[in-house]
C-alpha cells in the first residue's frame, strides 16, 4: 500500500539543502557556507553543556521557564510572550501550521529564506514570491500582493542570502499597509550584526499592533547552530496558540542550559559583533578591488556576484579544492552569486587569495 501525504503540495517540495560541510582530499576544511560564528561557543557555554549532559536522562523543562525569563530580561519582553523552539525555523513552522489552511497564501520576498515556502506547502498553503528591488525586499510590492487568501507575510530582516536591510520606518509602514488579519512575521536571525541606528528587530511592534511576531535564533551570533535553539516574541494570543501545538519537550535540556549561559555572556556577543563588522568591511573592499560586485550586507556574510553562473560555480569549485566551502545560491534565484560567510582573519585571507588566483587565471 502506498500512503499519500495529506496535501498534494508536499510532493512539490524540494527538500532544503544546507551549506556544504565536507571536502574530500583536504586536510583542513574552512566552512564559510552556513553563516556560523567562526569563534565557536565560548567556554562558559561549553561548560554549561557538559554539566547539563550529566542529567540527560531527565526530561527538560517543557516551558523553558528560566531561558524565557533570561531572554525577557535581556530584551525587555514579557517572558509569557516568548516561545522557544528547536531553531527559529521551528517557530516559523508552528506559525504556518497554526494559521494556514489548504489554499491560504503566505507571502515572502523573492530571495527570502527557502523554508518559508517549504513550511507553507507542508501546511497545504500557497507560497507567493514577491519581486525585490535591487535585491532588497519591496514593502510596497509586498503589500500589493496581498489577497483575501493571504494569512502570513514573512520578512527576513536582514535577509539571507542577500544581506539586505529594511529600516524600522520601512517595516512600520509595511505593517500599516497590511490588513489587520494578515500576520507579519519578522525573521531577525541576524539582527545582532546590524550597526545601523535606524534599524530595529521589530519587538516594539509586537505589542503595538498585536499582529506581529519576531523570531530570533541562537544559531548565528551565539554560535549554537548545532544545538538547535531559537525563540519567538508573540502577542499573548498567538503565544497561547503556538504553545498548544508545539511538542511538550521541543527544546532539550542541553540546549536550554547552553542558551542560558550564552545570554549571560554578552561580552562574547560584543566580541563577535566587532570582529564581524571589521571582516565585512575588509573582505568586501578586497573583493571589490578584484572587480567583483559585493552587495551591501548587514549580516555575517556577503553576497558576491561573479556575473555568470559558470564563473561563480568554477570559483566555488576552486575554493573547494583548497578546502574552503562557500554557498552556491542558485536555489534562491541567484545563480551567478556566491554567499560567503565571514570567518576568522586567516580564513578570509586564504579565501580572498584563492578568489584572486581564480580570477587571474579565468
Amino acid at each position: 500500500m502506498i500512503f499519500a501525504p495529506k496535501a498534494k503540495t508536499i510532493l512539490d517540495i524540494s527538500p532544503y539543502v544546507g551549506g556544504e560541510s565536507k571536502a574530500a582530499g583536504v586536510d583542513r576544511v574552512i566552512k564559510l557556507s552556513s553563516n556560523e560564528n567562526p569563534f565557536g561557543p565560548p567556554a562558559s557555554v561549553v561548560g554549561a553543556v557538559q554539566n547539563a549532559a550529566k542529567e540527560a536522562h531527565l526530561y527538560p523543562d517543557g516551558g523553558c521557564v528560566d531561558l524565557r525569563r533570561a531572554l525577557g530580561d535581556l530584551n525587555g519582553i514579557d517572558p509569557d510572550q516568548i516561545i522557544c523552539g528547536a531553531g527559529s525555523d521551528e517557530i516559523i513552522q508552528f506559525l504556518c501550521n497554526a494559521y494556514c489552511a489548504p489554499g491560504d497564501e503566505i507571502i515572502y520576498s523573492a530571495h527570502g529564506f527557502l523554508m518559508y515556502a517549504i513550511y507553507a506547502r507542508a501546511a497545504g498553503a500557497v507560497p507567493v514570491s514577491v519581486p525585490e528591488l535591487n535585491l532588497k525586499a519591496d514593502p510596497e510590492a509586498i503589500a500589493g500582493a496581498v489577497t483575501d487568501k493571504t494569512k502570513i507575510v514573512f520578512l527576513a530582516n536582514p535577509n539571507n542570502p542577500t544581506g539586505a536591510l529594511l529600516l524600522k520606518d520601512e517595516i512600520r509602514s509595511l505593517r500599516e499597509a497590511l490588513p489587520e488579519n494578515v500576520l507579519l512575521v519578522l525573521d531577525a536571525a541576524y539582527c545582532e550584526y546590524v550597526d545601523d541606528p535606524n534599524y530595529s528587530a521589530g519587538h516594539e511592534l509586537v505589542g503595538e499592533f498585536g499582529n506581529v511576531v519576531v523570531t530570533r535564533t541562537f544559531s548565528k551570533i551565539y554560535a549554537l547552530g548545532g544545538l538547535r535553539l531559537g525563540w519567538g516574541h508573540c502577542p499573548p494570543e498567538i503565544a497561547d496558540i503556538l504553545n498548544r501545538i508545539r511538542g511538550p519537550f521541543n527544546v532539550s535540556s542541553v540546549a536550554q542550559a547552553a542558551g542560558l549561559a550564552a545570554v549571560e555572556d554578552q561580552g562574547f556577543v560584543e566580541k563577535s559583533i566587532v570582529h564581524n563588522a571589521r571582516m565585512r568591511a575588509q573582505v568586501s573592499e578586497t573583493l571589490v578591488k578584484l572587480g567583483l560586485t559585493v552587495y551591501p550586507s548587514a549580516a555575517n556574510f556577503i553576497l558576491v556576484d561573479f556575473e555568470t553562473p559558470e564563473r561563480a560555480e568554477n570559483c566555488r569549485l576552486a575554493l573547494k579544492e583548497q578546502g574552503i566551502l562557500v554557498r552556491q545560491v542558485g536555489a534562491y534565484g541567484l545563480p551567478s552569486c556566491l554567499r560567503i560567510s565571514l570567518g576568522l582573519d586567516n580564513e578570509m585571507d586564504l579565501a580572498c587569495g584563492v578568489i584572486k588566483s581564480y580570477l587571474a587565471s579565468s
